[in-house]
């Protein structure tokens, strides 16, 4: 999956022949349909950082940037607080991170970005990996937005004798199959009864015969999915991301507090150990995909042409994605930063206030046409059998302990 996606120049994302969103692509994010998306974004950082006291200095991390929409967006309500001199009394918005593994797409994220970053004097830097992102006194604000389920994944079967990998195999038979051998091979020898169907699957998913180290431990990553893995009956899947394990963790560790062993004195913390991260100015994020707080067996779809193929379709020319397991991700962050929700993408935009943005901005609409286009995108992404549903958000944050935040926290006071 991890090739298919990010292969140099040759992945779906890598290469920039793909048309990867947007109407001409295979698909279009909620950034892309309404920008009330990024701005209600921005508007939960802005008030996490009230929350957090108002800090002189802030940054912005956004992991698979896209074309830039959603940080642009986003960029639009800090802009109401960050200036360039923090000494006439604004905010200073120190840096703006992104994480990104297409070449082709970083140059897309520059031409949208780069004025403001010039505008405000903060420093926009492209990072491959997020322990490149280095720790700070700046509030951090970091958004995920479709990237999680983009990583790779084990799958599991149970059977009587334990977990077994599901792999991937060729469909080719090396001695029958023409198209196992060399293309000048292939040519001269290739019946006149056989063509070559390049929509034809080159890969099957198989059962790895015995169980392997990989599948004997992988299921005891947390808590969570130890529990699950024992419940599930004979025959069943069980789909494992280490990789969003991981970065959770490093998410948990760029904002969160450090973690002090039982009788250790705070004195004794290295500041220079990876798993520690004090000092830092804290902060708070938000990751927004598909999935649940839960594992999932089967999840593992392509897209092309906005619809749903079959994942082994054109490899590298193909969307691939699987759900989230919001709980594997929450029990990876552990106790350094509060965690909050899920909530489904319809509840956390109409109770962030989306119909009074709506409506403002269907009054400034020059005509008919505009306007019913703006209240028509704003549905789409609160659509409750569609995109309202199936994406969640989830939060988390170090600002206060036992701190309530909405609107995972739904409080009337609010």
């Amino acid at each position: 999956m991890q090739t298919c996606l990010t292969f140099p120049n040759l992945g779906y994302y890598t290469n920039p022949e793909n048309s990867v969103f947007g109407a001409r692509g295979d698909f279009i994010t909620s950034p892309e349909i309404s920008q009330v998306f990024g701005e209600l974004v921005g508007i939960w950082f802005l008030q996490q950082w009230n929350i957090a006291g108002r800090p002189n200095s802030i940054r912005l991390v956004e992991l698979g940037p896209g074309r830039g929409t959603l940080m642009d967006d986003i960029l639009r309500v800090i802009s109401r607080i960050a200036i360039k001199n923090p000494s006439q009394g604004g905010v200073q918005l120190k840096e703006i991170n992104l994480m990104e593994a297409s070449p082709a797409m970083r140059k897309i994220q520059e031409a949208k970005l780069r004025d403001f970053a010039t505008q405000v004097g903060c420093e926009l830097n492209w990072h491959d990996t997020i322990s490149s992102i280095k720790r700070s006194e700046a509030f951090t604000m970091i958004v995920a937005h479709e990237f999680f389920d983009a990583l790779p994944f084990y799958q599991l079967q149970k059977t009587e004798e334990g977990w077994r990998e599901v792999m991937v195999a060729s469909t080719l038979d090396p001695i029958k199959d023409p198209r196992s051998k060399s293309a000048t091979e292939t040519e001269a020898s290739l019946p006149p009864t056989i063509s070559l169907n390049p929509d034809d699957p080159l890969f099957q998913c198989v059962l790895s015969p015995s169980s392997n180290a990989m599948s004997r431990t992988v299921v005891n990553l947390s808590p969570h999915l130890k529990e699950v893995s024992e419940k599930l009956p004979v025959g069943s899947f069980l789909e494992i991301s280490v990789e969003s394990f991981l970065h959770a963790v490093a998410l948990s560790q760029l904002i969160g507090r450090p973690i002090i062993s039982e009788g250790a004195e705070e004195a004794d913390i290295d500041v220079n150990k990876p798993q520690l991260i004090s000092p830092n100015g804290g902060g708070c994020g938000l990751i927004i995909d598909y999935g649940g707080d839960q594992a999932f067996e089967n999840s593992f779809r392509a897209f092309k042409d906005h619809k749903i193929v079959d994942v082994f379709h054109q490899p590298g020319k193909t969307d691939l994605t699987a759900n989230v397991d919001f709980a594997l991700i929450k029990q990876a962050m552990g106790a350094q930063v509060d965690k909050h929700g899920p909530l489904t993408q319809s509840e956390f935009l109409q109770k962030m206030g989306m119909s009074v943005r709506v409506m403002a901005l269907a009054r400034q609409a020059k005509d008919e046409e505009r306007r019913a286009a703006i209240v028509d995108a704003a549905e789409r992404l609160v659509d409750p059998v569609g995109m309202g549903k199936e994406y969640k958000v989830y939060g988390f944050s170090n600002i206060k302990e036992s701190m309530h935040i909405y609107p995972f926290d739904d409080i009337s006071t609010s």
